[in-house]
């Protein structure tokens, strides 16, 4: 159903959509266990799904997508509800706890860009299972399947760095509105 340019998409984002679920593993396991005082458990938790949710997300629509006579909006539907049920879950794990205030902007910009970029997918699915041929509809998966990879990303070297390097902090430091946060030191490796 796909023609060569969306198979050959959806292989590299399946591909790196792989690739980058292995290393967010790898990295989890390695990484420090604990949160930095000023910032709930709770936020860690929902970055480390959030990165697994989108990387999955991306990894489970490219694979279907490939299978010879599939449709790929049947693949986006379930995972597109499924991150909507979670980006509400998250939601309220977040807001039923006591979270400061500093933290809520960013917590709701994830919920936000997921919320979007799942609503947008389940849309396209459902398209894209009415008109099989909708080139429109394929583009717009594979616009947001990258859209996770990045958003993924992002939540994975927030989780895994330890400290928030987006582009408004990073403007606040270099503007001398916020402290720079120091670089953790390395963890040694347990014999």
């Amino acid at each position: 159903m796909l023609t060569a340019a969306y198979h050959d998409l959806f292989l590299a984002i399946g591909t790196c959509a792989a690739s980058l679920l292995g290393l967010l593993f790898v990295a989890m396991t390695v990484a420090r266990r604990h949160s930095p005082a000023d910032r709930p458990v709770v936020i860690e938790q929902v970055r480390a799904a959030a990165a697994i949710l989108a990387f999955t997300n991306a990894l489970a629509v490219a694979l279907f997508a490939l299978v010879p006579g599939n449709n790929a909006g049947y693949a986006a539907v379930v995972v597109a509800v499924i991150g909507i049920f979670f980006t509400a879950a998250g939601a309220r794990s977040i807001f039923s706890g006591p979270v400061p205030w500093h933290h809520v902007p960013r917590q709701v910009a994830l919920l936000a860009a997921l919320l979007v970029t799942f609503g947008f997918e389940l849309a396209a699915g459902i398209d894209l299972i009415l008109n099989p041929r909708s080139n429109g509809a394929a583009e717009l998966i594979g616009n947001l399947l990258a859209a996770l990879l990045i958003i993924g990303v992002a939540r994975a070297w927030e989780l895994v760095g330890d400290r928030n390097t987006n582009i408004i902090t990073s403007i606040e430091v270099l503007t001398g509105h916020a402290e720079p946060h120091p670089i953790p030191e390395p963890h040694p490796i347990p014999d």
